[in-house]
């Protein structure tokens, strides 16, 4: 068997202490291998290096009220930074996006600002942005799935569900809902809708009003509400 090398990925003291023995596993630096390989042969990986555990580092561990579950990074050039959703200030938001937006604004009368798209506000209040895998290869939508980062990002969620009560989980889509699994929901709340893409967002999604919701939750459990403006 080779040596394996622990990962110590730059994240936040309150995540490295529950995740540690993660980083210690063959599979994580399996990852990590896997990364440095498609680099190795030219293939651009997003997000960059340094944005990969971006929703960990804004929003500590202790600090997490509500959790939306992505499910790949977006894998066009600029668009991904580590938060599900969001794109970095400058970048055009994408349709799914655009249709969170629409839905905030039909639930809670927020008018958005147009072209921008960053959610980092949102992670800052405790909004947990969780990707289900945290990397991509460019212009190859899911390249990552099978590298491992699913068995990392679902111990995450069982993390999460252990040592929380009353955490609000957002699943929209199919991919989203069966993670619904690792979470207990004798503790916590979860709310359930079609994805926001185009192809989906008219089957349940718009109209949900899932973010009113989650602020009711949020209430009646003395936490302080989400502005859901960015």
């Amino acid at each position: 068997m080779p040596n394996i090398k622990p990962v110590n990925p730059q994240i936040h003291p309150s995540w490295l202490a529950v995740l540690q023995n993660e980083f210690e596993k063959p599979y994580f630096f399996a990852i990590k291998q896997q990364i440095i390989q498609d680099k190795l042969q030219g293939i651009e990986i997003y997000p960059p290096g340094n944005a990969i555990f971006n929703a960990f580092n804004l929003t500590a561990f202790e600090q997490v009220k509500v959790v939306i579950l992505g499910q790949d990074p977006y894998h066009g050039i600029g668009q991904a930074h580590g938060l599900c959703f969001s794109v970095p200030d400058g970048v055009k938001p994408p349709p799914s996006l655009l249709n969170i937006f629409k839905e905030i604004s039909d639930d809670l009368g927020i008018v958005f600002p147009p072209n921008k798209g960053n959610l980092t506000a949102w992670a800052k209040q405790g909004v947990f942005l969780l990707n289900a895998m945290l990397t991509v290869r460019a212009n190859q939508a899911a390249s990552h799935q099978n590298i491992g980062w699913q068995q990392f990002t679902d111990n995450v969620i069982r993390q999460l569900s252990a040592a929380h009560s009353g955490l609000v989980f957002l699943l929209w889509g199919r991919f989203a809902q069966n993670k619904s699994q690792l979470i207990d929901t004798q503790k916590h709340y979860i709310l359930k809708a079609a994805h926001p893409s185009p192809l989906s967002a008219y089957n349940g999604f718009l109209g949900c009003k899932h973010f009113s919701q989650t602020n009711k939750i949020l209430a009646s459990l003395n936490k302080q509400a989400i502005d859901w403006q960015i």
